[in-house]
């Protein structure tokens, strides 16, 4: 049995993060029910994947929000609902009569997830935004850039899905950890301007004690250090390394076939250029796969830098089933692995929108309910 198994979800539908955060609930057998808007009306979230992994495990429904009755649906999810996740900017819900207040009103034990990029208050919060905005604002994307260049965003990554929907779904277990002994819900105020200035913490920390300094791309971690670095191969692909303690750059220079006497000391920031400038003339003398063989086995912190249409080919990632493949798309398995009651991706129970009836019959609408609402446009 998955660990979520009973949980019951509400996922207010919209893009990136938060279906990434129902998707993790999924995953460990929570039943998410996604509340879509209906399509006739010109849907602002485009369907551009028919089969999206982020709808995996999870049924759907059409509810026309701008109507009393289809407000009334939803209130009457919410008092047989554990959680509510919605993405919508501050005060939305509430123009609906969703808002917190009169959600744990109907339901005192509902956990209510507000995932958003710039939090719930603040100058900002009104604000139209991307991942790209909100991990500028919290220093973040200054990170990703080598010396003398302009930042990088890391595609949409650290805002919208680790800041962001991930942190979003460990604020909602842990509220549901407290409910255990509270027997109440709270509001849960997941922001990616928040979670994308949590992850870099370590960073903090750093610049506190002088181990680093704000020239990006001349420390040891921002590809500054010539031990802590991406090289081209003979291909055109590339190989990352990542040898920062002694004894495993011992080992990398053992596979490089360079003598260390050669070479100026490791840690030696001054003589980081022309180290790496020797290291990319040799990473350049074999292909990516032949450095890999070389390298499998050691301790030398070499991976190959696989594309996504590569990962899963590789002999470690099929051991571990690291993507699997659900209604015809290949995509990540579960995270993390639990050993009694692991995640399971199972295919979403139809197109978007195509479980509106199933569901209203569990809430314990009668047929000529259900047919009332369709005729008269409150759901699809």
């Amino acid at each position: 049995m998955r660990p979520l198994k009973g949980i019951k979800v509400i996922e207010m539908a919209g893009l990136a993060p938060s279906p990434y955060c129902g998707m993790l609930l999924s995953d460990f057998g929570a039943d998410v029910v996604i509340v879509d808007r209906l399509s006739k009306g010109g849907p602002e979230i485009p369907n551009i994947m028919p089969k999206n992994p982020f709808n995996r495990g999870k049924r759907s429904m059409r509810i026309n929000l701008k109507t009393d009755q289809g407000v009334a649906i939803v209130r009457d999810m919410l008092r047989d609902s554990d959680v509510l996740i919605e993405p919508y900017r501050p005060g939305v819900m509430e123009s609906l009569g969703l808002g917190p207040d009169e959600a744990l009103a109907l339901n005192q034990r509902l956990i209510y997830a507000r995932l958003t990029g710039w939090g719930q208050e603040g100058p900002y919060a009104s604000m139209a935004g991307h991942d790209i905005n909100y991990i500028a604002l919290s220093g973040a994307l200054s990170l990703f850039r080598q010396k003398g260049e302009k930042p990088l965003p890391p595609c949409n990554l650290l805002g919208d899905f680790a800041g962001g929907g991930m942190l979003c779904a460990m604020g909602i277990l842990l509220a549901l950890v407290e409910r255990n002994r509270s027997g109440k819900g709270q509001v849960v105020d997941a922001a990616m301007v928040d979670g994308a200035t949590n992850i870099s913490t370590l960073f903090y920390g750093l610049l506190a004690h002088h181990l680093m300094t704000l020239d990006i791309g001349t420390n040891m971690l921002d590809s500054g250090a010539p031990f802590y670095q991406t090289y081209e191969t003979s291909d055109g692909k590339f190989v990352a390394v990542g040898a920062i303690e002694a004894r495993f750059y011992a080992e990398l220079l053992e596979g490089l076939n360079i003598d260390h006497s050669s070479l100026p000391q490791q840690l030696d920031m001054h003589k980081w250029p022309e180290i790496k400038g020797r290291f990319a003339g040799v990473f350049k003398t074999k292909t990516r796969d032949e450095w890999a063989a070389i390298f499998e086995g050691k301790d030398a912190c070499v991976a190959p830098v696989l594309e996504l249409d590569e990962v899963d080919k590789h002999p470690h990632n099929i051991e571990r089933e690291l993507v699997v493949t659900v209604d015809g798309v290949l995509q990540p398995a579960p995270a993390p692995r639990l050993s009694r009651t692991p995640g399971k991706a199972t295919e979403a129970a139809g197109p978007r929108g195509s479980n509106t009836r199933e569901v209203l019959s569990m809430l314990g609408y009668s047929a000529e309910d259900i047919e009332a609402f369709l005729e008269g446009e409150i759901v699809e």
